[in-house]
């Protein structure tokens, strides 16, 4: 029985060991690099890319036939195939000429590079995406706990409302009143934890793990994203079109499109077929060795088609490089200007002391309590305090975010 309790603590300690959580940012995205399935399919996709480069550097095997005798019609033996007999041999290879072989190496060296930036890109947005549900399960929880204590301030009153009304000592729309905002707060709270069981859904899935997330942001790593930094946005646009990986994929799509018209040009070249042969008594000669040679004839397949076809997309590929600049310079100008209205106001809000609204509810609610303030003052100022604190968690929200959506946007850590 020991035994069994001592495997069954062993057991608990495990699992307890297992489910912990984690809480700053850094320790999340270490989990992310290490779990998330799909960086790790993007991981083998480079894995791949490499193995066809390999395989392109690498010439055809070369061919090897041979030939015997199966009747001897002189002396009616079968498989005559002695000093008398007859068997003959050849060995040929395959010669890539007009450059193809150098054609087909230079493009798959260019889809491994497209396959890297490809994994980049993916990296980039997940990173961006990890910290979104991050920060934005961080100020939810925030939210929930001003809402969480507003509701236990309420339930108390309303419950005591709701027993001097039936006494008839108040009347009974202030009850309603006060239990209508009480409705009003625990839907609020209902949403914010429905925003956030999406979230550690979110976070899960990106960490590849049921690990609990407890977000942290104290005051060093807030302040930072209110550093003076001077962000210039032509620089910022010419910095994107430098480091944005899916940028760069757009150009190397133009070269490897470039690269094939040269490879399809060069299949017009006809590969040449060299070997040698040896027969023991079929040819002009006993034991005759031949040099072969052999090369297709080009007269009505010259890969015009193919050719065409390279042309065209590459005239497309150019198009849509083209097309991701105007695109990427549009996300860009949006970014910035978010993050520069979300900087100003909340700057401009930071000037209007809110600390001092906590002691000034506090007072109100005491007051309130005491029989100093009516239902009516006390209701109004209660819905411009929830509307004032939630306005301010999501001016700091849009700041934080905001922040990460240029850094993600410029592929860079500014702040």
């Amino acid at each position: 029985m020991v035994k069994y309790l001592f495997l069954f603590a062993s057991l608990l300690i495990n699992y307890n060991s297992k489910a912990q959580s984690v809480t700053s940012l850094s320790d999340c995205e270490s989990i992310f690099l290490k779990n998330n399935l799909s960086l790790l399919a993007a991981q083998f996709n480079i894995d791949g890319s490499k193995a066809l480069t390999i395989q392109a550097k690498l010439w055809d095997n070369p061919y090897l036939s041979s030939e015997f005798n199966a009747r001897n019609p002189e002396n009616g033996k079968y498989f005559d195939m002695g000093k008398s007999g007859q068997k003959a041999a050849s060995i040929q290879q395959l010669i890539y000429m007009g450059g193809k072989k150098k054609a087909q190496i230079e493009l798959a060296k260019n889809n491994q590079v497209i396959a890297a930036l490809e994994f980049q890109d993916l990296l980039r947005n997940l990173k961006f995406e990890l910290r979104r549900s991050y920060y934005t399960l961080y100020f939810n929880l925030k939210k929930l706990e001003v809402t969480t204590q507003q509701i236990n301030n309420l339930d108390t009153l309303v419950k005591s409302y709701g027993v001097q009304s039936a006494k008839g000592n108040v009347p009974i729309k202030d009850y309603v009143r006060l239990q209508s905002l009480l409705l009003d707060l625990k839907n609020e709270r209902m949403e914010t934890i429905k925003s956030n069981i999406e979230e550690e859904a979110n976070l899960n899935i990106l960490l590849a793990d049921s690990i609990q997330v407890k977000p942290l942001l104290n005051d060093k790593i807030f302040n930072k994203y209110l550093l003076p930094t001077s962000l210039n946005l032509f620089d910022l646009e010419q910095q994107a079109l430098l480091l944005r990986p899916d940028y760069t994929v757009s150009i190397q799509n133009v070269r490897a499109n470039e690269i094939n018209i040269n490879l399809q040009k060069a299949m017009r070249v006809p590969d040449i077929t060299i070997g040698s042969s040896w027969d023991q008594h079929g040819g002009a000669f006993d034991n005759q060795i031949n040099l072969t040679l052999g090369l297709p004839l080009i007269l009505w397949n010259k890969n015009q088609g193919n050719i065409k076809y390279a042309e065209s997309m590459t005239s497309m590929a150019r198009t849509d490089r083209q097309s991701g600049e105007l695109k990427l310079k549009a996300e860009v100008v949006s970014a910035y200007k978010k993050w520069l209205d979300a900087n100003i106001n909340y700057k401009q809000l930071l000037e209007s002391n809110i600390d001092n609204y906590e002691s000034v509810y506090q007072g109100v609610l005491n007051n309130f309590k005491k029989g100093n303030i009516g239902i009516l003052d006390f209701t109004d100022f209660l819905e411009s305090y929830n509307q004032m604190r939630a306005h301010f968690n999501e001016l700091k929200k849009s700041m934080v975010l905001s922040s990460e959506s240029l850094n993600s946007v410029i592929n860079k850590e500014l702040f």
